[in-house]
């Protein structure tokens, strides 16, 4: 695991202060079908602006300081508040305007999704494959494309899956995902490995299913 960490300044209850970190984490893994979906949680500590980005696509230096390689499929972030199907769509996001040129396609299909002053507590992200959007306005709500395992076929590509609508019909895209999430107290995979909490008390990140294939949480210290 590698996380990148930083400092905020919290507040306990009778102004008695606390030091909260605010930490950015990075996670890939890969999919086996098109409507795959991974899910996350993480909990924000204090009012904070969060930003969730993708560097699969185009490739990059995700915040863990990992060179990550172009290929990757256009991926979508979609960012709910709260856990399990009750959770409510905030937001999501398919190309992000400040996100890099892949070298192949010359487009700039990652994501970037950021929210300001996002309210402490319990929130959940998905990664999908465009145009597998959340439905919302829940979790329980659903993706786009539930059902078809190769929607992507109809993009053009020899592999069938995972192919890009830019350059039909001979661009084929890997099946892997990177993407960070910056600027929280803790981050897990739901049905996976979680970052450590803060001392002295810990928070437990409940899951209820794996929603697609594992994911690797790389974390760095930084003094």
């Amino acid at each position: 695991m590698r996380v990148v960490r930083t400092l905020q300044v919290c507040a306990l209850a009778l102004l008695v202060p606390a030091v909260c970190r605010a930490d950015d984490f990075s996670f890939n893994g890969s999919f086996t079908a098109d409507n795959d979906v991974q899910a996350f949680t993480f909990t924000v500590g204090a009012t904070s602006t969060v930003t969730l980005r993708t560097w699969s696509y185009a490739g990059g230096v995700d915040a863990a300081g990992m060179t990550v390689p172009a290929g990757g499929f256009d991926p979508v972030l979609a960012l709910f508040s709260g856990t399990g199907s009750g959770a409510t769509l905030v937001g999501q996001n398919d190309d992000g305007t400040n996100v890099a040129v892949d070298p192949t396609t010359g487009k700039q299909y990652d994501t970037y999704l950021q929210e300001s002053n996002l309210a402490p507590g319990t929130y959940t992200v998905t990664v999908m494959e465009y145009d597998n959007v959340a439905n919302g306005p829940t979790l329980g709500d659903g993706f786009a494309e539930g059902g078809s395992t190769d929607f992507t076929s109809k993009f053009g590509c020899s592999n069938g899956i995972f192919c890009d609508i830019s350059i039909p019909p001979v661009n084929n895209r890997t099946p892997n995902w990177e993407f960070d999430i910056n600027g929280v107290l803790t981050a897990s995979e739901v049905g996976g490995a979680t970052a450590p909490t803060p001392e002295p008390s810990g928070i437990a990140l409940l899951g209820t299913a794996v929603l697609g294939a594992a994911g690797v949480l790389r974390r760095r210290l930084r003094a």
